[in-house]
């Protein structure tokens, strides 16, 4: 019987499937977890996923391929999987293998806690940090974006797309989750009204991509503040908070011009 899924949304990431799979099953092998499914939610990625996804099930691994022709972007893509989801709880990671497999086993124990419904990895705990490949302009690209998202929310790593949510507490508040962005965690902490009382934040290591490539570029960025700046729409019951972002706002774009302008 599935009770936890595992969905990792894709676009052009085939090079890392294998090494995911192989490395996921093996720490939930290790951890005695053996009622887990992986969810592949790809965007009709130009690659081998398809193949390499087919070949992962006639090895034996429990792994579904779901394939998209109508739809693009990563919150849609999350939220499809969960939809499909056989699990009653719920885990996200990226395909890229910065979100380390080996660290599931411990998200999965984070959620299944009594009283939790969400569950964050986080860069930030005691035993978390950043590969030392990591370039310095993207860690101070995530340390300001970071800043921008405390405000709404107790989350110590709002930029971490590496989270778990329980079912019954996603389907409370899915109709108001914005399917558009690139911050599902944080929109999915905000809009199904999670307290801090219901949060574990699990630390892990970021590590650094090690085939295909990253997906950030400046839309993205824009996006994230216009993503921001509807959720602090959503939360804005204190002025105080809504001029605080205001005033980030503008600081951030200013440094962002400046690191873009030096790096590229």
């Amino acid at each position: 019987m599935i009770n936890v899924s595992v969905v990792v949304p894709t676009y052009k990431e085939a090079a890392n499937l294998q090494q995911l799979t192989k490395r996921l099953f093996r720490a939930l092998k290790e951890g005695n977890m053996d009622d887990v499914e992986l969810i592949i939610v790809d965007d009709n990625s130009p690659d081998n996923t398809k193949e390499v996804c087919a070949g992962l099930v006639k090895e034996g691994y429990n792994i579904r391929l779901i394939t998209r022709t109508t739809e693009r972007g990563l919150s849609s893509a999350v939220l499809r999987g969960f939809a499909e989801a056989k699990g009653s709880f719920c885990l996200c990671m990226d395909a890229d293998l910065q979100h380390p497999p080996e660290s599931v086993p411990a998200m999965i124990t984070g959620l299944r806690k009594p009283g939790t419904k969400f569950v964050l990895g986080t860069r930030y705990g005691q035993n978390g940090g950043v590969s030392k490949d990591w370039p310095l302009h993207r860690k101070i690209l995530s340390g300001g974006a970071r800043s921008l998202a405390r405000p709404l929310s107790p989350l110590s790593d709002p930029m971490s797309g590496f989270f778990g949510i329980r079912k019954d507490a996603l389907e409370e508040g899915l109709k108001r989750i914005n399917p558009i962005g690139y911050k599902i965690a944080l929109e999915t902490y905000v809009k199904c009204g999670i307290k801090s009382s219901e949060l574990t934040e699990v630390s892990f290591m970021f590590g650094a991509r090690e085939e295909g490539v990253s997906k950030l570029d400046g839309k993205v960025m824009i996006y994230y503040l216009l993503h921001l700046r509807e959720l602090y729409f959503y939360r804005a019951f204190d002025p105080k908070i809504f001029s605080l972002f205001i005033i980030l706002f503008a600081v951030v774009l200013i440094v962002l011009y400046y690191i873009f302008s030096l790096v590229f």
